[in-house]
């Protein structure tokens, strides 16, 4: 998974489109990508100082992998894990940025009334979306019996001991949703303090630009849902901002006509339905990563209206009968190429 320098758009469910030319003289575009947390983290910079932007991008290399053996449920170790293995007992010690995540994903929860939620673990229990995808679709019942071990009021955090919590024992959190976003902030902190103004962090969905590509803005193409990768069908200007997108296309499978994905109604145990996609432009990755996934399954109307409430947030939704919606902020802005495909 690259973003390439250039007029090409890359396969990947957000676009990077930087379209400046680059002179002899021209500052040096420096790439490199790891995987972590399960995607493609990709850095580009222009810079004067090839070896400043390397020794920055090693840094952020080295601080994702820090926040991986935090917040993954892969790793035995990880604050998560323990978290997840000390469910209905007694709260356990985790790092400062693990309960700066858990407090971010119930600020999210509680905006989209409980739409996004963190302890959907029950869930992912039957539905496959991971590496462990195995197409089938939980009976009813299986969904049923585990619709009531998802609730988000159940994880605890205590700052002044350093602590989390899950009051349940059946209970299980996933910081996938949200963590990510989380380590493009860390990322992006990085860079700065690295000196880099000319920069991009794209981990997965999750996007941050700085600066400017070249003589241009970064110009950013939202995926087309049921459209090829590559042509997305509009397309935003952005500088010194997120943007986070999340669609039903990501991780899915179909049977008997029926698209399934991986975005979970907590209400239901089923996949949302009546949102393709949605695209959310803010400052903060952290916010962005949650308030996608929450936005989607709140649904177009609920979702949009959320979204004009909170200041410093757009969005862009694509709806299960193919209509865009544009947030306020970016109406006068957004690129529409042309409708999405059917």
């Amino acid at each position: 998974m690259r973003v390439r320098y250039g007029p090409q758009l890359s396969a990947l469910a957000v676009v990077a489109l930087m379209t400046a030319a680059c002179a002899p003289s021209a500052p040096e575009v420096v790439e490199e990508q790891r995987l972590a947390m399960g995607s493609t983290l990709h850095l580009t910079a222009r810079t004067n100082d090839a070896p400043r932007a390397r020794a920055a991008f090693a840094a952020v290399f080295a601080e994702v992998e820090r926040l991986e053996a935090l917040l993954s449920t892969w790793r035995p170790g990880s604050d998560v894990s323990r978290l997840n293995a000390a469910a209905g007992g007694a709260p356990v010690p985790v790092q400062a940025d693990t309960r700066a995540v858990l407090r971010a994903a119930a600020q999210v929860s509680a905006w989209t009334e409980g739409k996004f939620d963190i302890t959907f673990g029950a869930l992912a229990e039957v539905w496959k979306f991971d590496h462990d995808q195995d197409n089938r679709v939980p009976s009813a019942a299986e969904i049923a019996a585990r619709v009531p071990r998802v609730d988000y009021r159940r994880v605890v955090v205590d700052d002044g001991a350093g602590t989390a919590a899950i009051t349940r024992p059946d209970l299980r959190v996933h910081l996938g949703g949200i963590g990510k976003g989380y380590a493009v902030d860390r990322a992006v902190a990085i860079l700065r303090a690295a000196g880099l103004r000319d920069f991009m962090v794209q981990f997965g969905g999750d996007l941050y630009v700085a600066g400017a590509a070249g003589e241009s803005p970064w110009r950013l193409g939202i995926q087309d849902p049921r459209g090829a990768p590559d042509d997305p069908f509009a397309v935003l200007e952005l500088s010194e901002a997120t943007f986070s997108t999340s669609g039903d296309y990501e991780r899915f499978f179909e049977q008997d006509g029926v698209r399934y994905h991986h975005i979970l109604d907590p209400a239901t145990g089923q996949p949302a339905r009546g949102t393709r996609s949605v695209t959310i432009v803010t400052k903060e990755a952290l916010w962005a990563d949650g308030l996608s996934t929450g936005v989607f399954v709140l649904g177009p109307e609920r979702g949009m209206a959320l979204v004009e409430r909170l200041p410093d947030v757009e969005a862009v939704i694509v709806t299960a009968e193919n209509q865009v919606l544009v947030s306020t902020g970016l109406r006068d802005r957004l690129i529409v190429r042309r409708p999405p495909t059917p």
